[in-house]
């Protein structure tokens, strides 16, 4: 078992704050995915970042949450990044049994045995702990094809926290198995130069589209002012079923 967490990250919006601007964000993110599903079969997507410090966790874990939300939806949040895993510790969950690098050097079993629930959400999971195994091997093995296909098989969604493309071969490794990428990008941070090499590396094709995360621009300020409660009433009235 891996040390428990004492709870969920804050900044977490989309389980802890489902009325805030921020969350409202992520739906709007949900809405275009879903458009992509039912046009173009898009289910599988990859989340990564051109580098480390994009907030690339977070955003693969509020947005999954948001996709959860959806009436009757089966998501999947996989966490991919198994030399440095944070899903866990945003969400405040303990790993059983290893998680996806345990389920990845297993030689039997299925992927059912290592999902877990979020608490307070219709999320399911797979955490992961830092893998001692070669990623590359495990990534690029049969193993690794037959958990992703069992995935796809069962859920609406499956998103896949991945690492950031530029320091590790990862996330490319994996592209035959994904719809595509979604890349996060940290808003007056990422070196334009890296996010193009990032883009290179993945090829444009497979990129569903850009995420900017931690912009500062006065929108978020003048939004959070003057419709606070619009965003609640509308939570408010999408729990009861009715229009807001």
């Amino acid at each position: 078992m891996f040390r428990s967490n004492p709870g969920p990250d804050r900044r977490l919006v989309s389980l802890l704050d489902a009325a805030s601007f921020e969350a409202e964000q992520y739906r709007r993110l949900r809405h275009q995915l879903e458009e992509l599903r039912a046009r173009n079969g898009v289910r599988t997507i990859a989340m990564t970042s051109a580098v480390a410090g994009d907030g690339k966790t977070l955003t693969s874990v509020n947005l999954a949450v948001t996709l959860a939300r959806s009436s009757g939806a089966k998501v999947l949040l996989i966490d991919m990044d198994l030399r440095r895993p944070a899903v866990a510790n945003a969400l405040g969950i303990s790993v059983r049994h290893g998680g996806f690098g345990g389920a990845l050097e297993s030689t039997r079993g299925s992927l059912a045995d290592y999902v877990q629930s979020v608490p307070k959400s219709a999320l399911a999971v797979v955490p992961s702990v830092v893998t001692r195994a070669d990623t590359y091997e495990l990534l690029s093995g049969p193993r690794f094809v037959q958990l992703i296909d069992e995935a796809r098989s069962q859920y609406d969604f499956v998103v896949l926290d991945t690492p950031p493309v530029i320091p590790v071969p990862d996330t490319t490794l994996i592209h035959r198995h994904v719809d595509g990428y979604m890349v996060v990008v940290s808003a007056n941070s990422t070196p334009r130069k890296l996010l193009g090499e990032a883009l290179n590396l993945l090829t444009p094709a497979a990129v569903l589209g850009l995420v900017f995360n931690r912009d500062d621009r006065p929108l978020y300020g003048y939004y959070r002012g003057h419709y606070r409660q619009y965003f609640r009433n509308y939570i408010r009235a999408m729990n009861q079923g009715t229009p807001a």
